[in-house]
């Protein structure tokens, strides 16, 4: 599964905190390529679907789902619904001659299977940025997600951060963890295309020292 690309792995701290939004600035501001290996619901407007409108490049390739689940939920349940059993074996990584932007699902232990979670999709020359939305208990939630991820090796970790500043949450986890600052993405009307591009000019420095 290795190949000489960058790849960026995006996952958050719980579901609905962003993951999707920062997909597409990554994917806009590396000209990067996009890969969302497990979709569990959604299908007629999956998150492939979301972050090809908010790019709105054709340089980018928008590779299928290695699953695409029909109903929205855990990705092991919505599989037995469907009659199926999440194998990592057959998730294999898309080869691109341009950066790739993985998108997860949920958070790091989302189980796939009776013993795989989301976490055991990231490979280890991966570059891997966590989504950490505001809201009570989120310090916590983001502590755990990049403890777990230094315990299992990781070392080039990112963090974003989605909403509106809140600089006493911000400033505790930064300084507590090494994990390096990759921007802030605060609540928009809509993400459009000119808005993720202002975003993926914003980030683009900081991303690619990562």
């Amino acid at each position: 599964m290795k190949n000489n690309m960058d790849k960026y792995f995006i996952t958050g701290i719980g579901t609905d905190v962003g993951k999707t939004v920062a997909s597409a600035i990554v994917v806009k501001a590396l000209n990067a390529d996009y890969w969302k290996p497990v979709q569990a619901g959604d299908l007629g407007y999956s998150d492939t679907h979301k972050v090809k409108a908010m790019v709105n490049d054709d340089k980018t390739v928008f590779h299928d789902n290695a699953y695409a689940l029909k109903t929205p939920m855990s990705p092991h349940a919505a599989a037995e619904i469907d009659g199926q059993e999440i194998d990592l074996k057959n998730i294999k990584t898309p080869k691109s001659e341009n950066p790739l932007v993985i998108e997860g699902a949920g958070g790091l232990l989302v189980p796939l299977n009776d013993k795989d979670v989301i976490a055991d999709l990231i490979q280890t020359d991966d570059k891997i940025i966590l989504v950490s939305r505001h809201y009570l208990g989120s310090i916590n939630h983001t502590l755990l997600s990049l403890e777990y991820l230094k315990q299992k090796g990781f070392t080039r970790i990112g963090l974003i951060f989605s909403g509106n500043e809140h600089p006493t949450t911000e400033s505790i986890i930064l300084s507590k963890t090494k994990a390096k600052f990759i921007g802030r993405i605060n609540e928009e009307n809509d993400f459009n295309p000119l808005i993720i591009d202002k975003y993926a000019n914003q980030f683009r420095e900081n991303l690619i020292k990562l």
